[in-house]
């Protein structure tokens, strides 16, 4: 006899010699094709057969991950926003108060909603300040502020807080520009 597939002990090996054709059928008909990865019964499972497995579970758990329902960042039921949906952007009137100057970090950005639309307010320089639409252009979950750049939290994109420009990821495109204006140490709509 051949020697057996080394996952199975040499005790444990049949031998389909000589066996009728219908019995060779039904043997091959109950073995998978390919490698075998799995121990026999009260064999103790081999280190292949164990990587095999975890592998193949991390494989299913990141799929899960990436597919499937809305995004982490965006409310349940609510519209993606994302690559492909034909938004232009936030739907935000002019002269519609955004934040006021003194919350808005020097370097960094505030989170606010205005209508039911999130945005993000920037000051990359002092007296410079900024609004985009919060929602990421990639698969639509909510942006938030980060150290010196604006983040999304679901695929790491990135974004420039004074253009809203993509600095990394998987974001396809800028985040759209809300136009304002300061007055009267008010951040507003233009």
């Amino acid at each position: 006899m051949d020697a057996p597939h080394p996952a199975v002990p040499p005790e444990d090996a049949v031998d389909i010699r000589g066996a009728t054709p219908s019995a060779t059928l039904d043997a091959t008909r109950t073995r998978p094709s390919g490698p075998v990865l799995r121990a026999p019964r009260g064999a103790t499972p081999t280190r292949r057969v164990v990587l095999a497995g975890s592998g193949a579970g991390a494989a299913l758990a990141l799929l899960a991950a990436c597919g499937g329902g809305s995004p982490s960042g965006t409310p349940e039921g609510g519209t993606s926003g994302g690559e492909g949906s034909g938004s232009g952007g936030p739907d935000v009137g002019p002269g519609q108060a955004l934040a006021s100057v003194d919350d808005v970090p020097v370097g960094g950005a505030l989170a606010v909603t205005v209508d039911g639309a999130p945005l993000l307010v920037t000051q990359p320089a002092e007296g410079t300040f900024a609004a985009f639409s919060a929602i990421c252009t990639h698969q639509g979950c909510t942006v938030a502020p980060g150290d010196g750049e604006l983040l999304c939290p679901c695929h790491a994109s990135r974004y420039d807080l004074a253009t809203g420009a993509v600095l990394g990821g998987p974001a396809p495109s800028p985040l759209p520009e809300v136009p304002v204006t300061v007055d009267g140490g008010e951040v507003t709509s233009a």
